[in-house]
């Protein structure tokens, strides 16, 4: 007698997609950290808060290349520190900000365990929409006909 094994291999076949799936979700997961506001201040000023809790400033490196803005943070060893609990995350992280043309950096500072960087549209003046005056109708005999 033989064993008809089509419905074992019908319920395993995309079994590797939950592999996929899974490391999907895990990057979702750090797609997540750290936590982050952008707020509009006004018109053309914004401000990025990242929450990071228990890192200092010499633990996080933020660089700005082609409009993009990437913020790095590692925590140095804490070497004969023995934790029972560890609730407050010290993994490293990387963070980009893709930023729109003519937004600047104004500068960033750690406050309260956030690190605030402040944003700011510049556009410059050749780009900025400007009224023309209209003076009128045109002379009609200013207008030469094209020779056929």
């Amino acid at each position: 007698m033989r064993y008809d094994w089509t419905p074992l291999w019908r319920s395993t076949v995309g079994f590797d997609r939950l592999f996929d799936a899974f490391d999907e979700v895990q990057k979702a997961a750090e797609d997540t950290y750290p936590p982050y506001n952008i707020e509009r201040i006004d018109q053309d000023r914004f401000r990025i808060s990242v929450a990071l809790a228990g890192f200092s400033a010499d633990e996080i490196a933020l660089t700005l290349e082609h409009d993009v803005l990437t913020l790095e943070g590692r925590k140095a060893e804490n070497e004969g520190r023995t934790f029972l609990y560890r609730g407050i995350s010290a993994r490293p992280f990387r963070r980009q900000f893709t930023l729109a043309d003519h937004v600047e950096v104004k500068g960033a500072a750690v406050e309260n365990g956030l690190l605030v960087i402040d944003l700011e549209r510049r556009v410059p003046e050749t780009m900025k929409p400007r009224s023309i005056a209209i003076n009128g109708p045109v002379p009609t005999d200013r207008i030469e006909p094209k020779a056929a």
